[in-house]
């Protein structure tokens, strides 16, 4: 657990865990909004930038669309599952470390590409840099959560965040 106890007053979260739980929620807002694409149908696939095979799948009621979006609503989840275990809020999950690390990787790669394709592009997409400004954002807390493992600090109890059980 990255310095997460119990106190009198409820469980107590270091900064880099309050990182950590941040990037998770995010994570599981974006799996389910993924998961509300199949619902909306092909309308929200489109307003959600989704690639265009995956569009097209979706107007024509093909099962390309529902399954690639629950793949990546799992692997979204996954992502909240490590950074909510890397806060200690559940139990310490196998290949923690690493994965936190890949997590910082990927998120930080997702946005920097979606911020150069900003620079390449014609027109100023307002969605992709919302976008890519969020999941720079996760990549960093992943990473210092993630940096928070391999080398923990004393310091890390210094800011910490009271959360009451009652």
């Amino acid at each position: 657990m990255l310095n997460t106890r119990a106190s009198e007053n409820g469980v107590v979260l270091s900064f880099k865990s309050r990182l950590l739980v941040s990037a998770g929620a995010i994570a599981s807002a974006s799996a389910i909004w993924h998961l509300l694409c199949i619902i909306g149908g092909p309308g929200w696939f489109i307003f959600a930038r989704a690639p265009q095979q995956i569009i097209e799948s979706a107007q024509q009621g093909t099962m390309l669309a529902p399954i690639g979006t629950i793949i990546i609503a799992t692997l979204m989840f996954a992502c909240t599952m490590f950074a909510f275990s890397g806060a200690g809020l559940i139990r310490k999950v196998p290949l923690l470390k690493p994965a936190l690390m890949t997590i910082a990787l990927l998120c930080t790669l997702r946005a920097l590409l979606g911020i150069t394709s900003l620079v390449v592009s014609i027109g100023f997409d307002i969605w992709q840099f919302v976008a890519s400004s969020v999941w720079l954002y996760v990549g960093i807390c992943f990473a210092i959560g993630s940096l928070a493992h391999i080398r923990p600090s004393k310091s890390n109890t210094q800011q910490t965040l009271y959360y009451n059980k009652k």
